[in-house]
């Protein structure tokens, strides 16, 4: 049984864990009094998450019939891997470009240089080892095709990642396009006998091309990222690879 100290979170985090592991099934309707009995509370609290959840975009509000998990479309996954790719692509243009000593490209061009100047300016050593160990345990979970495992230390990773930036927003913003990423992604894998060598695991390489100020190639980091995401879930238009054959997620 949930304790009764923070019940809203907790309710919201365990219900986000269940949608993620894929074990509270995209389209699947429920009540407010269904949850309420599983977790053992009252339905105050469980009401307050799953209208958390519904502004998160994990949630749809089925009126006067409860909620539903929201179902994602190829069409979402594609604009969703798009959209976390243009604003982490800006600020290393920002970067690549004070780097080179490029001229002004107005108001745009110079907000993303000031968040990459934070970003930057933010790579203690001690956040470095903190990132480094999620990516460690990211890349073991890749590599064993764990995606319980991975999926947690994914998170992790990117919103440390993200948090350089400085923007508490953009940060945000960044984690749940991933995690509704995840949750139209999961079902799909797990179609797979096996997902050990089909996981993206350049978790590291990415941030050695951050640590080093290498913009460029940490650029290159986050497309790969993206297509790999795209190839292994069949969102880029492509045939469906055979089983066994390296993909991205």
């Amino acid at each position: 049984m949930i304790r009764r100290s923070t019940l809203r979170s907790q309710v919201a985090t365990a219900l986000r864990d269940e949608i993620l592991a894929g074990r509270l099934a995209t389209g699947r309707d429920f009540t407010v009094k269904e949850i309420a009995e599983q977790y053992g509370v009252s339905a105050t609290p469980v009401r307050e998450a799953l209208v958390d959840l519904a502004a998160q975009g994990l949630l749809d509000v089925e009126q006067h019939r409860g909620f539903r998990v929201h179902e994602f479309t190829p069409a979402d996954y594609r604009a969703m891997c798009e959209a976390r790719e243009l604003v982490v692509d800006g600020v290393f243009r920002g970067v690549e470009g004070a780097a080179e000593g490029a001229s002004p490209g107005g108001e745009a061009v110079s907000a993303g240089r000031a968040v990459a100047r934070r970003a930057f300016g933010g790579l203690r050593p001690e956040v470095v080892r903190s990132v480094r160990r999620r990516a460690d345990a990211a890349e073991r979970a890749a590599r064993a095709g764990d995606l319980d495992v991975l999926i947690a230390y994914d998170l992790r990773y990117w919103r440390e990642l993200s948090g350089l930036l400085g923007n508490a927003y953009v940060c945000d913003f960044l984690d749940r396009l991933r995690v509704q990423c995840w949750v139209y992604a999961v079902p799909v894998l797990r179609r797979h006998t096996s997902l050990r060598g089909r996981l993206w695991s350049g978790y590291n390489a990415l941030l050695d091309a951050v640590e080093s100020g290498d913009a460029r190639a940490a650029r290159e980091g986050v497309a790969a990222y993206n297509r790999h995401a795209l190839a292994q879930v069949g969102a880029d238009g492509a045939a469906p690879r055979p089983e066994g054959e390296p993909g991205g997620a």
